[in-house]
């Protein structure tokens, strides 16, 4: 094998394929990033057996060939390089390859590509997502997903094909997120699947351009799912077992209706979070209706430390139904915040003992849906 790849480049790719490399891999390969020709391109490839993750960038090749080497060890080198060509010689006999960039020579020992486990690729193309609406959907759902496997089917998100709309949804107990769009394809019957937060987060993270699509490749005989981006596959191994009926846990009504400034509402929260790290992030949320015809309603967060003070911050709010006291852990409402892009927020609830709903004000395509927590603490 005989390359030539712009530094930027093989810096890039291996900034993508090396999140898939366990610090402490099971095997010495899986350690490793398998670098391969193909045609006058260069693939990348990583995988913990789980998530496998796949790049191409544009090379010069002179010969065909394939190695895999140490992951920490190429991307570190690679970063530190100058910002011009890297040549890429590999040696069959020691399973080395020389990396000389300008004045720089370097030899990395790798093992033989054959050792590299199959990474998923190809597949046909079972639906077609804008980049843009798939990553605002991941980034409103990961979020909410459990980050201790306690319960391992909460560590994914459930992703739910049907008719021509397509559901993605986390909760981890205490929280759930929800985002429907509506796509081209139509299933005639809903197709379903849990996909590992992990790997959402992954290709959140790759997708780049505005105009970029991304195709997803439905499993069949093997719990494998594949999303297909203008340059990089993902592969992910799907959870086993049933995500539990988020349907029931969404309310239908409410006696309180708030509508806030997301951005006036964040500030307010990250505040309040300041002093409510000591009570386990409890924080209080007090909603006052209007005193009268024309005036508006307020509402009041604060967040209390007995050893550090307090704050509270008070917002002009639109409120409909009854005043109402609840607390909720502010992480939780300062997260859902952050990801919704709308100038105002929908805040709903049917007392302090029942969860609450946090909408864009605009939209019925996303709702989080929070449970409060104890007065007492």
């Amino acid at each position: 094998m005989r390359l030539s790849v712009l530094q930027e480049k093989l810096a890039k790719g291996l900034s993508i394929v090396s999140r898939a490399v366990e610090n402490r891999p099971t095997l010495p390969v899986l350690g490793n990033v398998l670098l391969a020709t193909e045609d006058a391109r260069l693939r990348l490839s990583a995988t913990n057996l789980e998530l496998s993750i796949t790049t191409w960038i544009g090379a010069k090749v002179e010969r065909e060939g394939a190695i895999t080497l140490p992951s920490r060890t190429l991307v570190d080198l690679v970063n530190n390089l100058s910002n011009e060509r890297v040549d890429l010689t590999l040696d069959p006999a020691t399973q080395t390859v020389n990396v000389r960039c300008g004045a720089t020579t370097s030899n990395i020992k790798g093992i033989e590509a054959a050792e590299f486990p199959v990474i998923p690729l190809g597949g046909d193309a079972d639906v077609a997502v804008p980049g843009r609406i798939f990553k605002e959907m991941i980034n409103q759902t990961v979020f909410a997903a459990a980050k201790e496997d306690n319960r391992p089917i909460l560590t994914g998100v459930y992703m739910q094909f049907d008719g021509n709309v397509m559901t993605m949804a986390a909760a981890d107990g205490y929280r759930l997120a929800v985002r429907t769009t509506e796509i081209e394809q139509h299933f005639a019957r809903p197709v379903d699947m849990v996909v590992p937060a992990r790997a959402l987060s992954e290709i959140g993270r790759i997708i780049g351009d505005e105009d970029e699509v991304v195709t997803i490749t439905l499993p069949t005989d093997r719990a494998i799912v594949l999303f297909h981006m203008k340059q990089t596959d993902v592969a992910t191994q799907l959870l086993e077992g049933k995500f539990p009926d988020f349907s029931a846990i969404i309310p239908r009504s409410y006696v309180t209706s708030t509508v806030m400034y997301t951005s006036d509402l964040l500030a307010a929260c990250k505040r309040a979070e300041i002093f409510a790290r000591d009570s386990a992030f409890s924080a209080t949320i007090l909603v006052k209706p209007a005193a009268g015809p024309g005036e508006p309603g307020a509402v009041r967060i604060a967040g209390r430390s007995a050893e550090r003070g307090d704050n509270e911050g008070l917002l002009d709010a639109s409120v409909e139904g009854e005043a109402l006291n609840i607390s909720f852990n502010i992480r939780y409402l300062i997260e859902v915040l952050n990801v919704i892009n709308d100038d105002q927020v929908v805040f709903e609830s049917n007392g302090p003992a029942n969860p609450g709903v946090i909408r864009p004000k605009d939209r019925d395509d996303f709702v989080h849906v929070i449970m409060p927590m104890s007065l007492n603490r």
